[in-house]
């Protein structure tokens, strides 16, 4: 049996991870309407990704007899002003997203269940690799500026993400 305040840690973290995907979803829809179609995809699988977190989540929850107890999702924000301001939105989350599964393995850790850290070193893994992606796009983005053609490039390259490539 999970003990209460871990329990109630990753309760806050499912729903932190539907918020996530909620975001990325909001972001896609963003660059579809702005016609950075491969950015739209990008965020779209992103979106997806952190769903199946959440579930991953859950699942392991209840397998250890938790029960689920999920939060409501706040409504992400809608509008950037440029798909840069996009990505470097996508990377200050990611380091909000890694300080809060560090908290909860800390959480578990001060609760003495070792089951559940183990089981967080995949996030905290992922999280090393959701980071740098984040920072690549953003250096990326930065280091071509104003160059609409690069940009329309960098969006063709990220879109293929998901289809094999």
């Amino acid at each position: 049996m999970i003990k209460q305040k871990v329990q109630d840690a990753l309760n806050r973290h499912i729903t932190a991870e539907l918020y996530s995907s909620s975001l990325y979803l909001a972001m896609s829809a963003w660059c579809e309407v702005g016609a950075y179609k491969g950015f739209a995809r990008w965020l779209r699988v992103q979106a997806e990704e952190e769903r199946a977190h959440s579930l991953k989540i859950l699942d392991y929850l209840l397998a250890r007899g938790g029960r689920a107890a999920l939060g409501a999702v706040e409504a992400p924000p809608a509008v950037w002003k440029s798909v840069l301001d996009v990505f470097k939105a996508v990377q200050a989350h990611e380091r909000t997203v890694s300080e809060a599964i560090d908290a909860l393995h800390a959480a578990a850790a001060a609760q003495k269940d070792t089951a559940t850290q183990v089981f967080l070193q995949w996030f905290i893994s992922e999280q090393v690799e959701e980071e740098a992606t984040a920072a690549e796009i953003v250096d990326k983005l930065t280091l071509v500026g104003d160059k609409p053609a690069t940009v329309l490039y960098l969006d063709k390259e990220y879109g293929k993400r998901g289809k094999g490539a």
